[in-house]
């Protein structure tokens, strides 16, 4: 039998299948979707067999070393989508295959030397034999680490031959093990030892008396940590086993990233409009038919138990639903909606887990232990034979789209697995992208409304605040008059707040006033950013990071000073206008630590906290009955960036974080400060108007030629010195334009707006298309030539319809 095997490289010169035989003892237990090693040049790598054969054209193979799985880590559906998603989105395959399993999936390539003739190292070089004396080998990381001294020995003994380099392949995948305690004689027995235990013996009676009163129960097998945590002692316990009236296993335990007891829900009564909105879905569930429909509906009208119950009938059939929600909205809130209705048929992929978690919820989806999952991007690659239904809640979010390779958006793949399980597609958001409103629109998409609040709660009132109004009366402070006061007032009623600003850190530049100079990041071409805490100067690109210059570094005076706003800075000011205000401050420097996101969330949500701050990571998903008060600190940060979206995602922004106030009961209450008082995105977003941002936009888009009239492709190179990457964006405008047909735009090549990331200088160029099948062969054969080439230093990346264009 001959395997066809991916190579676990994802680079155009091996982006085929190579031929392997495959031993007799794995002919039986080998599949499509293992992952398997095989010998590779002069070393030993991961690969991914996608087919299985009779014969090759190649007269001698190698054969496959080890069978890494016991069961195909991807399905034949998935075989098939990367192959597809290689296409599409112009990658290898083999990175396609690398995305769709959990980053402990992936492969650990270490170098190992080892000692060939020990002889002939002795007579060489005495002071290396020493050294591999007492081990036959050593890991190449660890003597580089700490015995770099011996590097060029080691490597004279390479080429003499004495010793060897070869790689160890390890799957990071581990499953858990812990120890678990069982009775292992007769109840008879256990009660004879406890009468000849002497006094002085009381915790081993402690634990006989334990194990005596729940020996009835064949199926009773406690962990060590369990027996720990109910008083008993581990000297005892392991002193039975020695005795051999215990025994201690080591068991595989699945982790449980949610600890804490979840409370089960009912499904609520719907209301007319959500009874609409169900009714076609279940319908094309039963059928069953493809469909894709996107529900719009304002904040807080009740899309999730559209959700709950659309998923509750895939259960009662039998079938499987993922549900994607943004990375940042992730929050527990969301996670324990899902688990209190559906409990353990749930499993949660997000970045909050350790690799481990995310295995064994992974392990517990491709096992089929499970029926739905819940998470971010990349768990539209949930290893389901029998979806039902998949949902992208939030549609718009920037976040489902992947941003190094495989550059697939989640809305896609989503779309196209449907179709192979003839299964609807709903996309819920109240600010839906432009691109699927518009499909809506010409009924490529069904559109279901929902224009109310549940329980008919009003929308909240909005205030616009004029912030340069507030400039010209003397007020530089952070907050309006107006937002300041009605924090105050928020405080006296024992109410809750919501500050939303979306830049982190103290200040966003730091300049010296005598000469202008902007201390810069020495590996980007971007202003540092200084957060106060540490005192330090911080790169949000490479994560470069400096002390504080005392005096300029160009004129050397001390009229160094901070500029801008970010959310510590914000967060003091509140400490020095409103000393009694308990503020929890959440973005991602007060969130990097595992479980911190959910915690403040918590302490929020059980008010010992009277202000939250936070960028974006607080817009979408928060639900608090107290929160009345909502305050945009600074709507216009994302409105005059060099981005055709950035009107679109100014509107999406201010109307999802005001939508977090007046959720309940009680009346709730935005304020928007901003320096465009009378720009559309902001003036909609106020009056919840998204019909009316719609039209002016798509008439701005039209006239531009943007999305979703036409269609992007985006080429991005960089290299370390900027005339070599010129020349190469130079050579690849021409191929475009010389093999695109006339209707298709060529722009470029140009220097983005941050002209320089990590040290290497970027350019890009991008096509603009309506109809292009030119297009992909082009794409597959630049990337090819490219990569191929080497060209020293470049990298060159291809990006169809971009999210991101700077």
């Amino acid at each position: 039998m001959i395997a066809e095997v991916y190579i676990d490289i994802p680079a155009n010169p091996v982006n085929k299948p190579f031929d392997y035989q495959v031993p007799e003892p794995f002919s039986d237990i080998l599949a499509p979707g293992m992952r398997v090693t095989v010998p590779f040049g002069r070393m030993h790598r991961l690969g991914f067999v996608t087919a299985l054969k009779e014969s090759s054209e190649f007269t001698r193979l190698k054969s496959i070393d080890t069978v890494e799985d016991h069961l195909p880590v991807l399905t034949t559906e998935l075989l098939k989508l990367g192959r597809w998603l290689a296409d599409t989105t112009v990658c290898a395959t083999v990175a396609a295959y690398q995305a769709m399993l959990p980053a402990a999936m992936k492969a650990d390539y270490k170098k190992v030397i080892k000692v060939e003739d020990p002889e002939q190292l002795e007579n060489d070089d005495p002071n290396l034999a020493e050294f591999f004396r007492s081990k036959r080998q050593a890991l190449w990381s660890e003597v580089v680490r700490n015995d770099s001294e011996l590097l060029n020995p080691i490597n004279r003994a390479l080429r003499r031959g004495s010793l060897s380099i070869h790689q160890l392949v390890r799957n990071q995948a581990t499953a858990k093990q812990v120890a678990a305690v069982s009775v292992a004689v007769s109840k008879e027995r256990l009660n004879l030892e406890l009468l000849q235990l002497n006094d002085r013996a009381k915790r081993q009676k402690e634990a006989l008396n334990y194990f005596i009163r729940q020996s009835d129960s064949a199926a009773f097998h406690p962990t060590m940590r369990a027996l720990i945590d109910e008083g008993l002692s581990r000297d005892a316990i392991l002193k039975l086993a020695e005795k051999r009236l215990l025994r201690i296993d080591q068991i595989e335990q699945l982790r449980n990233p949610y600890k804490r007891s979840i409370e089960h829900t009912e499904p609520l009564k719907l209301t007319d409009e959500q009874a609409n909105a169900l009714a076609p879905i279940l319908h094309s569930m039963d059928k069953p038919e493809h469909r894709v429909f996107l529900c719009h509906g304002v904040t807080g009208s009740g899309k999730t138990e559209i959700y709950l119950q659309s998923i509750q009938h895939v259960l009662e059939k039998k079938q499987q639903a993922i549900v994607l929600v943004p990375e940042i909205s992730l929050t527990p809130q969301m996670v324990l909606r899902f688990k209190g209705r559906f409990g353990d048929h749930v499993a949660v992929m997000h970045s909050g887990l350790s690799r481990g978690e995310k295995y064994d919820e992974w392990r517990k989806i491709r096992e089929e232990k499970v029926q739905v999952v819940v998470g971010a991007r990349s768990a539209i690659f949930a290893p389901f034979n029998n979806l039902g239904l998949i949902i992208i809640d939030e549609e718009h979010e920037s976040s489902y789209k992947q941003e190094d390779m495989p550059r697939y958006h989640a809305r896609d793949i989503a779309i196209h697995r449907a179709q192979g399980h003839q299964c609807p597609v709903v996309l819920g958001s109240a600010t839906p992208s432009l691109e699927s409103f518009a499909r809506a629109r010409k009924q490529v998409f069904t559109l279901l409304s929902l224009k109310e609040r549940v329980n008919h709660r009003p929308l909240p009132s909005v205030h616009i605040v004029d912030l340069r109004e507030e400039m010209r009366q003397g007020n530089h402070s952070v907050f309006s008059k107006e937002l300041l006061e009605k924090v105050k007032d928020r405080l006296q009623k024992k109410e809750q707040t919501v500050l939303f600003l979306n830049r982190r850190g103290y200040s966003t530049f730091v300049m010296c006033r005598s000469c202008g100079t902007v201390v810069e990041c020495p590996h980007c071409d971007i202003s540092l950013t200084y957060h106060r805490a540490q005192h330090l100067l911080k790169c949000h690109y490479c994560g470069f990071e400096q002390k504080v210059p005392d005096t300029c570094p160009t004129c050397g005076s001390d009229a160094m000073r901070f500029f801008g706003t970010g959310t510590q800075k914000v967060e003091a000011e509140l400490n020095r206008l409103i000393p009694e205000a308990r503020v929890i401050r959440m973005d991602v420097d007060t969130t990097r630590k595992k479980g911190s996101h959910e915690n403040l969330l918590r302490q929020f949500g059980e008010e010992k906290a009277d202000i939250l701050l936070g960028t974006q990571m607080i817009a979408k998903g928060l639900d608090f009955p107290k929160v009345t008060l909502v305050g945009v600190l600074a709507a216009d940060s994302l409105l005059h960036l060099a981005d055709f979206r950035a009107s679109e995602k100014t509107f999406q922004l201010v109307t999802q974080v005001a939508g977090r106030a007046g959720r309940h009961s009680l009346p709730g209450e935005v304020v928007i400060q901003s320096y465009s008082p009378d720009h559309y995105a902001v003036l909609d977003a106020a009056h919840h108007d998204y019909e009316g941002f719609y039209n002016q936009e798509m008439a701005l888009r039209h006239r531009g030629g943007y999305p979703p009239f036409f269609y992007l492709a985006m080429v991005r190179l960089t290299h370390p010195e900027p005339a070599k990457v010129a020349e190469a964006a130079e050579r690849i405008a021409m191929i475009l334009k010389k093999q695109l047909s006339g209707s298709s735009q060529i722009y470029g090549p140009v220097v983005p707006a941050v002209s320089k990331i990590k040290d290497r200088y970027r350019y890009q160029c991008m096509v603009k298309y309506k109809r292009e099948p030119a297009l992909l062969p082009v794409l597959h054969q630049i990337m090819q030539h490219f990569q191929e080439s080497g060209k020293n230093g470049l990298q060159v990346s291809i990006d169809l319809n971009p999210v991101a264009l700077m």
